[in-house]
């Protein structure tokens, strides 16, 4: 499972229960069709699926499997598990023809950085064209742990309608998943955004999600005062996300 040793939370059954409370409620309100949900492979869209389809049903919830050059073929097959499993539709929509037109921007530069940024927003774009097409909303699929960090790209994978687990730590999000029986080889894998060749999370945060976790816990105890040098790390890190975590500065809500 990603890495670590799990942490229990008080009862699986009750968070299952109130995320699809919310998912319900959201729907009705907004009178949507369905959700549409970005499946990458990974632990956090495979457990927002599963929560989809628990909430409003298997035929109300469409995946979108958006892979790259850089995406390797066991994502596929993975996606393909767990689509399968909870019987819900899915189109796979390949984005390298997309991100190939921005090469063609004057003066486009290609970093790492710098093009893991475009496929992030490039895919929600996609996300939103389908939800757009059929009058479903756009899930989320971001986490606790990283939305705090930043760990996330703005007006792309952190953009969505509702976001159901973005209270939930990454250890959190792993227990829920093997709880409402996500496939092992999807809990196990290790984190990654699939953005170049070789990535990983923990590799790019310098530090595991447990380790993370941790901090993030002693830190909700202590009224974030860090202590540890890993405490220390994530608070830094935290506190250069909030244009990430806020909505853009206006003199509207300026007081």
């Amino acid at each position: 499972m990603g890495s670590g040793i799990l942490v229990l939370m008080p009862d699986c059954s009750d968070t299952a229960d109130s995320i699809c409370d919310l998912l319900k409620n959201t729907m009705e309100k907004s009178k949507g069709n369905g959700f549409v949900v970005g499946i990458s492979g990974g632990v956090d869209s495979a457990l927002v699926a599963t929560l989809c389809a628990r909430a409003v049903g298997s035929s109300r919830v469409l995946g979108i499997y958006m892979p790259s050059e850089v995406t390797p073929p066991t994502d596929a097959v993975d996606v393909s598990t767990l689509t399968a499993g909870l019987s819900i539709r899915v189109e796979t929509i390949p984005i390298g023809h997309i991100v190939d037109q921005y090469r063609r921007l004057p003066g486009f530069v290609e970093t790492n950085y710098l093009l893991g940024n475009l496929m992030a927003r490039t895919r929600m774009t996609v996300l939103y064209y389908a939800a757009n097409r059929d009058s479903y909303l756009v899930c989320g699929t971001s986490n606790r742990t990283e939305f705090i960090l930043g760990y996330c790209t703005k007006h792309g994978d952190n953009a969505a309608d509702v976001q159901p687990i973005v209270h939930l730590l990454k250890s959190e999000v792993w227990e829920l998943a093997r709880y409402l029986g996500v496939p092992d080889s999807i809990i196990s894998r290790a984190p990654s955004a699939g953005l170049w060749h070789g990535q990983t999370d923990e590799g790019e945060l310098g530090l595991s999600y447990v380790e993370i976790d941790a901090a993030i816990r002693s830190l909700d105890q202590s009224g974030w005062i860090p202590e540890s040098e890993i405490e220390k790390k994530v608070v830094s890190r935290c506190a250069t996300a909030w244009h990430k975590q806020n909505p853009a500065p206006n003199l509207i809500n300026q007081v």
